[in-house]
């Protein structure tokens, strides 16, 4: 039986870490579940990792729902969450319903978009119809060139205000956990401190709900440029599972995201 979204809810409360792995197929989803991970995350970043493209942008549903299928094939234990593509969820909270429920027919135990107050509607009328929801703040792929590109947000007071209003909204309006993404560190504690539920940080600092990395990046398998918060846990390692067994071991501990890998 795949992890409850209560007991990720509970591990929040209760201060128990939740680790989270980014990848695209059955073995990779595999090896995330024996390694420990809580959630694995069929993440739009297929784009790049995957198919080769220079953004997410040219994913499409159909893309997430194959991928979303190989994943839960390969797993039985862990929360799926299904990242919904650019286009396929912005039009009209309706248009999010309907490919949403196509991610959790593929095996989705919960759904990701992007965006903040603006898309509180769709995830109110999501959440509404049963289907879990995760929001993404702060860098969000989707919308790089209108933020200028892969660049840290939420650096002025103004703009760290906007994430934090933009949290409580989401949570608000419904979504079950938030990822976080590209921000100084003390706006992750900031956003996690505003709202109860939790908050997964991928470059967020350490003082949120959980973390997440990209399996392809964490172990050096993508080699285009990394972000500053990527470490290579394959670095030492005998084994893939070994390497993602010290993420989940470290990101459990605390010992995972050290300073140099924050903003």
């Amino acid at each position: 039986m795949r992890i409850g979204l209560s007991q990720l809810q509970t591990m929040k409360q209760q201060g128990e870490k939740i680790a989270m792995i980014c990848c695209y197929d059955a073995a990779t989803g595999g090896l995330a579940e024996a390694a420990g991970a809580e959630i694995i995350l069929v993440g739009d970043s297929l784009g790049m990792l995957v198919q080769g493209h220079d953004s997410t942008l040219p994913v499409s549903i159909e893309d997430a729902v194959y991928h979303t299928r190989c994943v839960t094939r390969g797993t039985s234990k862990v929360v799926v969450l299904g990242d919904l593509p650019f286009g396929s969820y912005q039009a009209s909270p309706e248009q999010a319903y309907t490919n949403s429920a196509k991610l959790m027919a593929a095996g989705a135990t919960m759904v990701k978009l992007e965006g903040g107050a603006l898309m509180a509607p769709a995830v109110e009328f999501i959440a509404s119809r049963g289907i879990p929801v995760s929001g993404h703040l702060g860098l969000t792929p989707q919308s790089f060139l209108t933020i200028g590109g892969f660049k840290v947000q939420g650096k002025s007071d103004a703009a760290a205000q906007r994430v934090i209003d933009d949290a409580k909204a989401l949570a608000s309006a419904g979504a079950c956990m938030i990822v976080l993404e590209a921000v100084p560190s003390a706006l992750g504690k900031q956003v996690q401190d505003a709202i109860d539920i939790p908050v997964i940080g991928i470059g967020a600092g350490p003082d949120v709900a959980g973390q997440i990395l990209l399996m392809y990046d964490m172990l050096d398998i993508y080699q285009g440029r990394k972000a500053k918060f990527v470490k290579n846990f394959m670095t030492g390692a005998p084994s893939i599972l070994a390497a993602l067994q010290t993420y989940v071991k470290d990101v459990k501990s605390g010992a995972f995201p050290s300073p140099e890998y924050c903003y």
